[in-house]
């Protein structure tokens, strides 16, 4: 008679998930910050684009614009802010801490002068007037 060893196989797993879940804390704040894309919608209304742009958790300061032509590129750095508290340890911590950046072109220059930008709660809002175009000249040759 022989005797064969019977393994739950569904132990390794649950104890896969235990062992992550106590050890990837420890391990993603080792992990440098990554690049995020930021979330955007435009719209075109009447001579202007409106774009409004998903920033949660960015401060006013934090947040660029930078526009080249018809180019329009948002940036923005969330820093880390270590707030300790006396007599008190954090055991983990969830906080983004890095740049998120999008760039996207659209169809007509944008006018700089007249360009304005707003920020409240989390959400970007850009009022870019399309630049106008200068009216064509037929030359007369002599």
């Amino acid at each position: 008679m022989s005797l064969t060893l019977y393994r739950d196989p569904f132990a390794a797993s649950f104890d896969d998930v235990l062992r992550g879940f106590f050890a990837r804390p420890a391990q993603r704040q080792q992990q440098q910050p990554a690049v995020r894309a930021i979330r955007f919608d435009v719209a075109e209304q009447g001579n202007a684009y409106v774009v409004s742009a998903e920033l949660p958790g960015y401060k006013k300061e934090d947040v660029q614009v930078e526009i080249d032509g018809a180019r329009v590129t948002i940036t923005a750095e969330a820093k880390t802010q270590n707030e300790a508290v006396e007599g008190e340890k954090v055991v983990y911590s969830e906080r983004y801490t890095g740049k998120a950046v999008r760039s996207f072109e659209l169809t007509s220059e944008i006018d700089n002068d007249t360009a304005s930008a707003k920020y409240e709660n989390g959400i970007l809002t850009l009022t870019l007037p399309k630049k106008t175009a200068e009216t064509r000249k037929l030359l007369n040759i002599a």
